[in-house]
């Protein structure tokens, strides 16, 4: 469970292992707020990015610099395709994120795919591969080039896997491929309205447009990493645009087939800690196999005088959230099979 967190003073005053940070939905576009699509909550396109160079500034001045950066995706806003600008505000963000001390993991979204086909994303500064670790006498957790996904080492016996929670989406691919016609049919098959982003009637309403899933492919390479893991004794936090936990989510924000990636997380005791966006308002539940699922606060909808950012601390027994501004600080302890 999470607890209040204090964070002046931790009672045994330990110093974590390593910290690393994390950001969500950003969503930068050149534009006036507006509002989200119910009209319910304000957007502030531009100002987003004078958060980003907070964020920034905040993680290179800390005592312990964070060791990464996770950008948990939608690094832009899909109103930039429609101005015609995708590359141009994503150098710009891109620009600031160079100020940054630290390497930075990005995670793909529904808002980089309405700017970009996926053969873009698999050239652009946005793929961060090249920061993945390889178990060379396990070859089996290599990933496939079919998805965008990886693990990496920050520190020893820790283990971050980043997935490709649209690996099945009929977003940025092309119409006319055998792909977007399976995932297509997958959609339609759960979703019968005309207006496939509505989840109006649905008894899974996360078979909407803006989401996506995962294939049995990287499925089946997740579970040899986390096979791999446990072996190994190592802990292992998951990251993802999309959530796949309903207590930690609206029903909605889910990945299409968000059971079947909790069902692999639940046979492996490595997983700690699973780490998404997409949801902007937030959210948090501990499972009932100890792993902490955390939705991190969007930027986008976070007003000028707030922020909407965090580190973690890790440590031996626990993870810490620093949140600021609406990010809320928590405690997460490790299930007591974790702790060997």
């Amino acid at each position: 469970m999470a607890d209040e967190l204090d964070p002046d003073a931790l009672a045994d005053g330990s110093e974590p292992l390593f910290s690393f940070g994390v950001i969500a939905d950003i969503q930068y576009a050149d534009l006036e707020d507006g509002f989200n699509y119910q009209r319910s909550r304000r957007r502030y396109y531009r100002h987003s990015l004078v958060h980003l160079q907070g964020a920034i500034e905040d993680w290179n001045k800390e005592r312990r610099p964070p060791s990464c950066v996770l950008q948990l995706g939608d690094i832009i806003d899909g109103y930039n395709a429609q101005y015609k600008v995708s590359e141009k505000s994503l150098e710009l963000v891109m620009d600031t994120f160079k100020m940054l001390k630290v390497p930075v993991h990005h995670t793909w979204g529904n808002h980089e795919f309405y700017n970009f086909n996926r053969d873009f994303l698999a050239n652009s500064k946005l793929n961060s591969k090249f920061l993945e670790d390889r178990i060379v006498q396990h070859p089996e957790t290599t990933p496939s080039e079919n998805y965008y996904a990886y693990h990496f080492v920050p520190f020893p016996k820790f283990r971050f896997v980043l997935l490709d929670a649209y690996d099945l989406s009929v977003l940025g691919i092309d119409q006319s491929s055998p792909k977007y016609e399976q995932c297509m049919k997958m959609l339609r098959e759960h979703n019968p309205n005309v207006e496939l982003n509505s989840p109006q009637g649905l008894s899974e309403p996360q078979y909407v447009q803006f989401n996506g899933g995962f294939s049995q492919e990287q499925l089946n390479w997740l579970n040899e990493v986390l096979t791999f893991s446990d072996l190994n004794q190592e802990k292992v936090v998951i990251v993802s645009h999309l959530p796949i936990y309903p207590e930690a989510s609206d029903s909605v924000c889910l990945a299409w087939n968000y059971m079947d990636a909790l069902s692999i997380t639940w046979s492996h005791k490595c997983v700690v800690c699973f780490l998404a966006g997409h949801t902007h308002d937030g959210g948090y539940s501990e499972d009932p196999f100890g792993i902490h699922h955390v939705n991190l606060e969007g930027v986008i909808e976070t007003a000028p005088d707030s922020q909407a950012f965090g580190t973690v601390h890790v440590y031996p027994d626990k993870m810490i959230l620093k949140g600021r501004g609406r990010v809320p600080d928590r405690i997460m302890n490790y299930r007591r099979e974790a702790l060997c």
